[in-house]
């Protein structure tokens, strides 16, 4: 919209490809999370067969771009098998195709053989939340021609909650960036190993994970270092919704932190991530398109105050 970068206003994420769609700096992503799960930490987002399929028509009328599909709650709960996961996200994936055919889908799971079940089911991204756990993963994106979100948890095993958690900072480096070390070094791997198993580079998502073997501390030190993970040349995801950063923060449970996550939300936008995976969708849509137009490169909707 004005012909090149404005002073001041930090470099955007590269554009993100999905099914042959392109999301450039006008088009920020918002992700909905839809978990078929019956212990989600977010009470609003646990839906079973009877509520799945609102969930997913609402998300849509608030204005989502991709639909986050969860077979299985992030932290510790009872077990869950791939044949479970399986049998409780598929059926979602295979009726949003035929009901919304135009709204991305996306799973998050670890498991290459659910990631499998879904490419067949015509899922387009894998949010491998769990850093390459089954490094077969990517390599289902990879032959099917799907995306792939490349994430960091420290070493940290699915379904597993940070405990003491440490990254020490190279020599030289401030003891604070430890942690941004540790993130940019280990997403640039993994977006590389994918994009050489011939993934293509605009459908490789980075994660930086907030929580995920992260203390408060850490995970607010990476939203504020968003550009050096915009840096790593890749869309840059952000989840922060309702996320314990938040509720740490402010004190409070995760009911009531629609406020702290669009303000995290808002300053991510500002620093170049390009997608958002949330809980509340209109109220995110508001707030990343507000933010591209401050960054303009979004256009107002109308413009006729002072004109008429």
């Amino acid at each position: 919209m004005t012909g090149g970068p404005l002073p001041g206003v930090p470099v955007g994420a590269a554009p993100l490809r999905l099914r042959g769609r392109t999301f450039g700096d006008d088009a920020p992503v918002v992700m909905a999370v839809v978990n078929r799960t019956p212990d989600s930490f977010y009470a609003a987002a646990r839906h079973d067969e009877s509520t799945v399929d609102a969930a997913v028509d609402r998300a849509v009328e608030e204005g989502a771009d991709v639909l986050d599909v969860g077979g299985v709650r992030a932290g510790r709960g009872p077990v869950v098998s791939e044949a479970e996961e399986i049998a409780r996200v598929l059926p979602v994936v295979r009726r949003v195709r035929t009901r919304h055919p135009d709204l991305l889908v996306s799973v998050d799971t670890w498991r290459s053989g659910v990631a499998r079940a879904v490419a067949d089911a015509g899922a387009d991204l894998l949010n491998d939340t769990w850093a390459g756990h089954d490094p077969a993963l990517v390599e289902v994106a990879a032959e099917r021609g799907l995306g792939v979100v490349c994430s960091h948890t420290g070493g940290a095993t699915p379904r597993s909650d940070p405990f003491r958690v440490a990254y020490p900072a190279p020599e030289g480096v401030d003891p604070i960036d430890g942690v941004l070390v540790d993130v940019v070094t280990t997403l640039s791997a993994a977006a590389a190993r994918a994009v050489a198993l011939g993934v293509d580079p605009a459908s490789v998502l980075v994660d930086a994970t907030l929580d995920f073997g992260k203390t408060t501390w850490h995970s607010l030190h990476l939203v504020r270092n968003t550009p050096k993970i915009v840096q790593i040349g890749h869309p840059v995801l952000m989840a922060i919704s309702r996320k314990d950063l938040v509720g740490e923060t402010l004190d409070l449970p995760a009911e009531e932190r629609l406020e702290g996550t669009l303000a995290a939300t808002a300053v991510a936008a500002w620093l170049g991530a390009r997608v958002f995976r949330v809980h509340d969708v209109a109220a995110t849509r508001r707030t990343v398109d507000m933010v591209a137009a401050l960054r303009a490169e979004r256009a107002p909707v109308r413009t006729v105050r002072g004109m008429l």
